[in-house]
C-alpha cells in the first residue's frame, strides 16, 4: 500500500502571542491524507480547521508533533517542495488575487515555479475552461463578482498541479450552481490522482467525501464515512453542527412513518427511498385533500391589502465603466416595487447584479 500523501502525528499548534497563558489551538491530532481522496473537515467556529489547513503545507510548523509532506514540514529546506505538494486556497479570494488581469493571475504560480511558455498557456487556459472564467480571461480581477473571484482563487492553485488542493472555506462565496460546479471541478482532479481535503461549513459537500474529520476544540472529535459520522445525529448536534439537508429530512421523515430508512444523507438516496416507499404504500391509500387557500394565514385581498410601495424601481439600468474596454453591463431595464412590512428576496447566480 502506497504512503499517504501527507501524515500528521500527534501534532499540537500554539499560537505564540495567543495570551500569556495560550491553549492550543490543535492538540493530539493524527491523520493521513490519501491520493485521490476527497476529505471534508468540519467542525463549528474555532475548533481548529484553518490552523490544521495552514499546518498541511508548511504556512505553519507544529509546536509539538511532525507533519510529513514527503518530508518533515520543519525543515526549511524542503519548503518549496512541501508548497509545490499543497496548493492552498483561503475563504477570502481579494486575499489571494495578485495580478491585475484574470489570466496572469492564473498564470503567477506556475510562472514563478519556472513553467515552460508552452505549457504555462495550456495551463492557464485548462484551469480557466476548468472553473468556467475563459469568458473573463482579459478581465480586471476587481470586476468580477465575489463568487468569480473565488473561483478565478481556485483556478490559481489548480494551475500549479498540486498533488494534494486544500480549500479553506473555498466554496462560501459561490452560489449553489457555482458549488455544484466547482465540486465537479474537483472530482475531475481526484480522478487524476489529485487529493482534496475541503473545509466547509456546507454538510452536503461533506456528504460527497470519502471520509469526514469533525474537528471540537482543536481535537479530532469524530473520523468516518460520511454515513458513519452524519448518523451520530446527537453527538452532532452536543458539537453545534447541523445534519446535511437530505439527512434531515430523511430523519424527518423516519418519525412519521418509521419503515422510511433514516441513514440516507445525500438527496439522491433520499429520493430513492421516497419512490420505494410510495411503491410500498399506493395500495389502499386515501387520497390527501389539497390545503385550503383560506383562513388568517392567506387573506383573500392579500395583493390589496399591502400599502403603498416604500422603494419603486423602473427600467433601471447600470453599466461599470462605460466607453471603455471593460465596459460591463450590470443591470438591464430591472423594475422593483418593495412595501411597508413587506420581505423581499432578491436571488441570482454569481455575477447576475444582486449587488
Amino acid at each position: 500500500m502506497a504512503a499517504p500523501i501527507i501524515r500528521l502525528e500527534n501534532v499540537e499548534y500554539t499560537y505564540a502571542a495567543s495570551s500569556l497563558c495560550p491553549t492550543p489551538a490543535l492538540k493530539g491530532v493524527t491523520l493521513a491524507v490519501e491520493a485521490g481522496e476527497y476529505l471534508a473537515l468540519i467542525g463549528h467556529n474555532g475548533s481548529g480547521k484553518s490552523t490544521l489547513a495552514r499546518l498541511l503545507n508548511g504556512l505553519l510548523r507544529p509546536t509539538i508533533g511532525r507533519v510529513l509532506v514527503g518530508r518533515d514540514t520543519r525543515d526549511p529546506t524542503h519548503t518549496l517542495e512541501i508548497r509545490r505538494t499543497v496548493g492552498l486556497v483561503f475563504q477570502d479570494p481579494d486575499n489571494q488575487i495578485v495580478a491585475t488581469v484574470v489570466e496572469e493571475d492564473v498564470a503567477f504560480g506556475p510562472e514563478n515555479l519556472g513553467v515552460p511558455e508552452g505549457e504555462l498557456e495550456e495551463r492557464v487556459g485548462w484551469a480557466l475552461g476548468l472553473l468556467d472564467l475563459l469568458p473573463y480571461r482579459h478581465r480586471a480581477p476587481h470586476l468580477l463578482s465575489a463568487g468569480q473571484k473565488q473561483r478565478l482563487a481556485v483556478a490559481a492553485v489548480m494551475a500549479m498541479r498540486p498533488r494534494v488542493l486544500v480549500l479553506d472555506e473555498a466554496t462560501a462565496m459561490l452560489d449553489p450552481i457555482g458549488r455544484r460546479e466547482l465540486l465537479a471541478a474537483l472530482r475531475h482532479l481526484r480522478d487524476q490522482g489529485v487529493a482534496v481535503v475541503l473545509i466547509t461549513h456546507f454538510m452536503e459537500e461533506a456528504a460527497e467525501a470519502d471520509r469526514v474529520v469533525v474537528l471540537e476544540e482543536g481535537r479530532i472529535a469524530l473520523e468516518g464515512t460520511p454515513r458513519q459520522v452524519f448518523t451520530e445525529a446527537e453527538r452532532l448536534q452536543r458539537l453545534g453542527l447541523d445534519l446535511p439537508p437530505a439527512a434531515g429530512l430523511a430523519r424527518a421523515i423516519h418519525e412519521k412513518y418509521p419503515p422510511f430508512p433514516n441513514d440516507r444523507i445525500t438527496m439522491a438516496e433520499v429520493v430513492e427511498a421516497i419512490s420505494a416507499a410510495c411503491r410500498d404504500y399506493t395500495s389502499g391509500a386515501s387520497e390527501v385533500p389539497a390545503p385550503s387557500l383560506t383562513g388568517s394565514n392567506y387573506p383573500e385581498n392579500g395583493a390589496q391589502s399591502l400599502k403603498r410601495a416604500l422603494v419603486q424601481v423602473q427600467g433601471l439600468h447600470h453599466i461599470y465603466l462605460r466607453g471603455t474596454p471593460l465596459e460591463t453591463t450590470a443591470l438591464r431595464g430591472v423594475d422593483l416595487e418593495v412595501s411597508r412590512g413587506q420581505a423581499a428576496g432578491i436571488m441570482g447566480s454569481t455575477g447576475s447584479g444582486k449587488s
